[in-house]
């Protein structure tokens, strides 16, 4: 599909718009079953848009399925696939191929950015291919976390504009496609909008959003981009669940310290600590698996990408939530740990009084006798 930009006064536009939907659907999922049970493939290296020996490798690529055909109340058929990560992110993406003008292209993302729930939609469709693959999944979850991201695509010719003159002419539709709004943005906001730019050749250009992203690229230029923006989003969503999970166990273990006082409640102190313990093992042990699922070697453009995308979405927000309740459970952990100890060492020092008191009582009990 091809992408031509003219300068005349009737623009024709032409490329894919995407829509990528992603759920946190369980602690894990098991490739190898996946891979077996589905019609699938496994996702191939991104590859990279300039000439020099560079990769972005997946330490555990994603299986890849097809889905049938997606058709909106527009009329629009959209075309589909499914991927699903090791770390139990279960990703979907639809493309609409695109031929129009800016206003069109405009009215598009507007439309779709907020009138279509395509998270609702998805979903069923997810749920019944998980339920035929069940075994894959291990530790699923009841309540699904999701996140959807949509990527407006226009391909570039080897005559194409250079970005600074893309920018220069059409910077205000770029800024309304990226935040997804039919009205017309002020100077500010524009600029805050492309702020959010990152260009390697002279012609492509991609502006990152927090909910979408405008890439004028070739197709090979476009796919690595594509696939950066995706695994950022299943971080965001790898991030927020560990947030909320740990919410949820601190709360409890607030309460729990907060309705159990006194001795007895201090006494069963350790074991509570050591179940807390053993999920904050868990949990940075899956954060860790899946913040390192994607390696950048030698490719700083690529790496550069993916740091400007996961900042727009917010992983590096999350990520600190988590390392901070993490660090706060750890505090609470050594001092449910040292709540037991003073009260064992309050026990024991009971304990030797009695039998200092049992002595005296035979000693003096022998002496009268």
């Amino acid at each position: 599909m091809t992408a031509t930009i003219a300068t005349s006064a009737q623009t024709e536009l032409t490329g894919s718009v995407l829509v990528l939907i992603q759920f946190d659907v369980s602690e894990e999922l098991r490739l190898d079953q996946l891979q077996r049970a589905v019609d699938a493939r496994t996702v191939q290296q991104p590859r990279i848009k300039h000439s020099v020996p560079a990769y972005v490798r997946y330490q555990r690529p994603p299986v890849v399925g097809p889905l049938d055909p997606l058709i909106l109340s527009g009329g629009e058929r959209l075309e589909g696939e499914i991927k699903y990560y090791d770390y139990g992110v279960v990703s979907v993406i639809y493309q609409l191929a695109f031929s129009g003008d800016w206003e069109s292209l405009v009215h598009l993302a507007s439309r779709w950015v907020w009138d279509v729930d395509f998270a609702a939609r998805v979903e069923p469709i997810v749920r019944q291919r998980l339920e035929r693959n069940a075994a894959a999944l291990i530790n699923p979850y009841a309540r699904w976390l999701s996140e959807d991201y949509f990527i407006f695509h226009l391909r570039n010719e080897e005559s194409a504009q250079t970005a600074a003159d893309l920018e220069r002419d059409h910077g205000l539709e770029i800024a309304q496609i990226v935040r997804g709004d039919r009205m017309q943005l002020s100077p500010g906001e524009c600029a805050e909008v492309l702020q959010s730019r990152i260009s390697y050749y002279a012609t492509d250009l991609a502006v990152i959003g927090w909910n979408a992203a405008f890439l004028y690229d070739s197709a090979a230029g476009a796919e690595t981009a594509i696939q950066l923006l995706e695994y950022a989003n299943s971080q965001l969503l790898e991030f927020r669940h560990y947030d909320e999970l740990l919410t949820g166990i601190l709360s409890n273990v607030y309460d729990s310290l907060e309705r159990k006082r006194g001795f007895p409640a201090r006494w069963r102190m350790a074991r509570r600590a050591t179940r807390l313990h053993t999920v904050l093992l868990d949990i940075a042990e899956l954060t860790e698996r899946a913040d390192n699922s994607i390696k950048f070697l030698s490719d700083m453009f690529a790496a550069r990408l993916y740091r400007l995308a996961a900042t727009k979405v917010g992983v590096p927000d999350y990520k600190d939530l988590v390392a901070q309740k993490l660090k706060t459970a750890e505090d609470l952990y050594h001092d449910m740990i040292e709540q037991f100890n003073q009260s064992r060492g309050f026990f024991l020092e009971i304990v030797v009084i009695l039998i200092l008191l049992v002595e005296l009582v035979y000693l003096f009990l022998g002496k009268v006798a």
